[in-house]
């Protein structure tokens, strides 16, 4: 039973209208998919908010030092006047109330005109005409508080000040750096200087009165990095080094890429599915031929969601498919799919992969359906069953590990204590030596116990149920490391571009180049400090595996000069002989 203040209560009942299969929302404990798609329903909700107010409500909300619900009251006070093309609400009408539509704003000799349609309930017009500002009659803001509450959260990085984010501000033409008055840098001073009007020196009592005004007050940092100006020891940083690009997918399909292939490695025992590299799913998208990797992909997630009875079955059964996917009928279920994802930049391939031309598709579409697919797996029962499974699995070994931490404390402490009563006893020839023996003793004991809880975190790590960013540079550039792939990400602020970083030199220019003036740098380095000899690891590793790879392909050169080699022959290809070991027959 769950504890309260030390105290056992008792949870509620579930409702009994809710649903097993529907979504769940919230934002902790997602995986890299799922986050993916939660950035998705942000955008979304983000448009909820009429074109017409985004630039002036993102104004109001850049560099903003009020409070959430002051700010909120703030905006919805300064909307419940503003009349925009295309504004809802009521005038007067030969005398009556009536539902209109803001068509176009005109001006007349200083005075506000609009041309109005009035609306049926199905808001359909009927007939247009001319009124005065005076006519309109507004009963309430064209969006609620709530909606506001939402877009100011989803919209910003931080709230202290609000900073939104800066893809956002330069969509819509937002200044990113702060105020005249906000200066930031050596110390924050005070505004409202006084005129001198006492001659050039002044009166001496009035300019002491200013100078007490004029005090700097020292920053305390970190804040937020944009606020963080140029100082004298920033010389000690270093210049960013240069992503590399060389992606054969378009560089804004990277994300898409990277989410398939971590869902399949993530999930690959539910799938049905053995483990592949990410170069060799690049190489695939790209191949212009029919090739095992994709088609059995493609498979593996279909068969998953017939087993789940959900949407895309009751398709299949409506159609009378067979519920067994071969490699020579999946693109017929992938046609099927299509249609149920009623995407017109989807459907609009059904006939190409009808013909049997899958392949010729544009690379990055073969990645949106992909993404369309992963995105209907994740909610399937069988991927939730798994991931309750690792929730329990990981909270188990949490328990073991901190017992066993425990444990390795208490025995040490008690290790210490008889080692100092022990020593009041012996003579100081003895002395030495016994206190260096039980020294060995407690320090082979503390070993064997910290081997053991380092064990426990690499379970821990096993069972890892998402991949999050490490964190976020000054720019909001956000960076993923994946344990199975020796690169480092870099996910540009509005996910249109990516890069990498892939050997231990340029994680080591990018830890020196990192500002911790900034809260995101700050705690961008921290991660990278903590988690520097996987990385770095993992980085020579891959390293080592290109090297092999180069002289494997120099040996088949060199052998195709003498003899013609096949083509699956070269390491490049090497997708074109994958094999799904764990295929369920």
């Amino acid at each position: 039973m769950p504890l309260f203040k030390r105290k056992p209560f008792s949870l509620l009942e579930p409702p009994k209208d809710l649903d097993s299969k529907e979504k769940i929302s919230g934002k902790s404990n997602l995986t890299f998919e799922e986050a993916l798609v939660s950035e998705h329903h942000a955008v979304s909700k983000a448009q909820k908010l009429p074109t017409e107010l985004m630039a002036p409500v993102l104004r109001m909300i850049q560099y903003s030092t009020l409070g959430l619900y002051e700010l909120v009251e703030k905006i919805y006070a300064s909307l419940q006047e503003a009349v925009f093309e295309g504004l809802e609400l009521y005038a007067k009408q030969d005398g009556l109330e009536a539902a209109c539509r803001i068509l176009k704003i005109l001006g007349s000799d200083g005075t506000k005109m609009y041309e109005v349609g009035w609306l049926l309930r199905d808001k359909t017009i009927i007939s247009t005409s001319v009124i005065k500002g005076e006519d309109l009659i507004h009963r309430r803001p064209p969006v609620s508080r709530n909606t506001l509450k939402i877009f100011i959260r989803d919209a910003t990085s931080q709230n202290a000040p609000w900073v939104i984010h800066e893809n956002l501000a330069k969509r819509y033409g937002i200044p990113i750096e702060p105020p005249n008055d906000m200066m930031f840098g050596e110390g924050l001073q005070k505004k409202g200087r006084k005129r001198r009007e006492d001659g050039p020196m002044g009166d001496p009592k009035k300019k002491m009165k200013n100078d007490e005004e004029h005090i700097n007050v020292p920053i305390k940092y970190p804040i937020d990095d944009l606020l963080v100006q140029p100082s004298a020891d920033d010389h000690a940083l270093l210049k960013r080094p240069p992503l590399a690009t060389d992606f054969r997918v378009p560089k804004y399909s990277v994300g898409d890429l990277l989410m398939v292939w971590d869902f399949c490695l993530s999930f690959g025992r539910v799938l049905n599915l053995s483990p592949f590299s990410l170069v060799d799913l690049e190489n695939a998208i790209c191949h212009k031929e029919s090739n095992a990797l994709l088609v059995e992909i493609h498979t593996a997630i279909f068969h998953l969601l017939i087993k789940d009875e959900g949407d895309y079955f009751t398709i299949l059964r409506t159609k009378k498919r067979k519920l067994k996917v071969t490699l020579v009928t999946w693109a017929e279920y992938l046609c099927d799919f299509l249609e149920m994802t009623k995407t017109e930049e989807l459907t609009r391939n059904i006939a190409t992969v009808r013909k049997g031309y899958y392949s010729l598709i544009d690379t990055d579409i073969k990645l949106k359906i992909l993404r369309e697919l992963v995105e209907e797996a994740i909610t399937t029962s069988p991927v939730r069953e798994k991931l309750s499974e690792w929730v329990d699995q990981r909270q188990a070994l949490a328990a073991t590990k901190r017992e066993s931490t425990r444990k390795a404390k208490d025995e040490q402490n008690s290790s210490i204590d008889g080692l100092q009563d022990d020593n009041e006893s012996v003579d100081e020839q003895g002395k030495g030596k016994e206190e260096k023996d039980k020294n060995n003793i407690s320090r082979s004991k503390t070993e064997g116990k910290r081997h053991g809880v380092q064990h426990l975190e690499t379970e821990i790590e096993k069972l890892s149920i998402r991949s999050s960013p490490l964190g976020k540079d000054r720019h909001y550039n956000r960076y993923w490391f994946f344990r199975r792939e020796g690169r480092l990400f870099v996910e540009s602020a509005d996910s249109k571009e990516w890069g990498y970083y892939s050997t231990k030199e340029e994680i080591d220019v990018l830890m020196s180049s990192l500002n911790v003036k900034g809260i995101r740098e700050r705690a961008l380095k921290r991660q990278l400090d903590k988690l520097y000899s996987k990385i770095s690891n993992a980085l020579e590793k891959r390293s080592k595996e290109i090297t092999h790879k180069l002289l494997l392909e120099e040996a088949v050169l060199r052998r195709s000069t003498r003899v013609r080699a096949q083509p699956r022959d070269n390491p490049s290809m090497s997708f074109l002989k994958y094999v799904n070991k764990w295929k369920d027959n």
